[in-house]
């Protein structure tokens, strides 16, 4: 019996002591609090989270923890339920304390403990780009793959979190790995965070997440460049103002492998130099090559990039390169001195379109089809959303091996 309690129970038989024999007693009903999963309970399930209720008055306090770490949660607007805001961490041991309070002011106290189930098999983050506290650009998307292929992509997606200045959407390129866009855009200048809430959801059968990964990063300067292939001109452009006039030199189109793709493109990543080897030929072949290329800033998978090279004769009048977009090694230099990942890099004029899924193509995918690759679309839970709580929101930038080899088209 709570003290409160016994305090008003005393109270009442003081008086009637006082009174005459056969005084009845009324005790005020004390609120019932239930605590989910119970005390004492081996193996929860972790993808239940932890759900307090309270019978007969409104729940006061909720304390719940797990070590030293404090269980974060909320109260329903009538405060007779809490839940916890995400899943549970597997194999851990949680305490928890709540309190509630009756009609006419009677308290009651419940706690108790418990442990999470040990999985049979885990799933983890493997990788996020962009990197925690890196600085981007614009059309920068959000990266995660996954140490396994994940099953159950819906619960996954469910706890994937992203606060940040535009409305956004995730898609499943593969089952290791999904990806968030903004539907336009980021607005430079704003910072972004992402959280995966993995620990604790059952991603499969048998398969739980069984750690939380997040990152913040900053979207920088709108640094987007334009490429037309016809006319032999890049222009880039900070903020809306022109900051650079390149003459270039594209793909010379002979061939779909030497024809510059056109669409939006993103940097992905660069290096000076680059060691750059005509794919699938052996050194003899005709249209052989290997060459170490300066100031190169990689725009997709299939070996293209804007680089330098000293052929002014043909920069800003022909194209003749092997796909790639070169230009003059001064101006290459700044380009690459500017670059962050995801600035777009926007190609036109030519007969072949950059394939969605070719690096960070994203941007050619219109925004309905975007939103068809989530594993939401048909629960009502996927759409447009900055992401402020869960539920919303094989194409990988691999970096060169320890030699710097990549089959590349300069």
């Amino acid at each position: 019996m709570s003290f409160a309690r016994r305090a008003v129970l005393a109270v009442l038989l003081a008086g009637c002591a006082a009174l005459s024999a056969g005084c009845a007693v009324r005790v005020p009903p004390t609120p019932r609090i239930t605590i989910t999963p119970a005390s004492g309970t081996t193996a929860a399930p972790p993808e239940a989270g932890l759900v307090v209720r309270a019978e007969g008055g409104r729940l006061t306090s909720v304390l719940a923890f797990s070590g030293r770490d404090p269980v974060p949660g909320a109260f329903d607007p009538s405060h007779t339920v809490w839940r916890s805001s995400w899943t549970l961490r597997p194999g851990t041991q949680y305490v928890v304390d709540a309190v509630a309070i009756g009609a006419e002011g009677v308290t009651s106290q419940a706690a108790g403990g418990f442990r999470t189930l040990r999985p049979r098999r885990e799933v983890a983050v493997a990788s996020v780009a962009p990197y925690d506290g890196e600085t981007v650009g614009i059309g920068m998307p959000i990266i995660v793959t996954f140490t396994r292929p994940v099953e159950d992509r819906a619960a996954v997606e469910r706890a994937l979190e992203v606060r940040g200045p535009a409305e956004g959407a995730w898609h499943w390129p593969g089952p290791a790995q999904v990806v968030y866009r903004p539907r336009r855009m980021w607005p430079p200048n704003t910072e972004v965070r992402f959280t995966a809430h993995l620990a604790g959801v059952r991603a499969g059968p048998a398969t739980y997440g069984v750690a939380d990964r997040s990152v913040a990063f900053t979207v920088g300067r709108a640094m987007v460049s334009t490429v037309d292939t016809r006319a032999h001109q890049m222009v880039v452009r900070q903020d809306g103002v022109v900051a650079q006039r390149m003459p270039i030199s594209a793909g010379m189109a002979t061939t779909r492998e030497y024809t510059t793709s056109s669409g939006t493109h993103l940097t992905m990543d660069k290096g000076n130099p680059v060691r750059m080897v005509s794919p699938g030929r052996r050194e003899g072949d005709p249209g052989y090559y290997d060459k170490l290329i300066g100031y190169a800033v990689r725009i997709s998978n299939s070996g293209e990039y804007v680089h330098a090279m000293d052929n002014t004769w043909a920069q800003g009048r022909t194209n003749v390169s092997h796909g790639c977009v070169n230009v003059r090694p001064d101006q290459a230099r700044w380009f690459y001195d500017h670059a962050l990942r995801g600035d777009p890099v926007v190609v036109t004029g030519t007969s072949r379109r950059l394939e969605w899924n070719n690096g960070w193509g994203y941007w050619q995918l219109s925004w309905p089809r975007w939103l068809a690759g989530s594993a939401l679309r048909g629960d009502g839970q996927a759409g447009p959303s900055s992401r402020t709580g869960p539920g919303r929101a094989t194409v990988t930038s691999s970096p060169p091996s320890e030699t710097g080899r990549t089959s590349s088209v300069p």
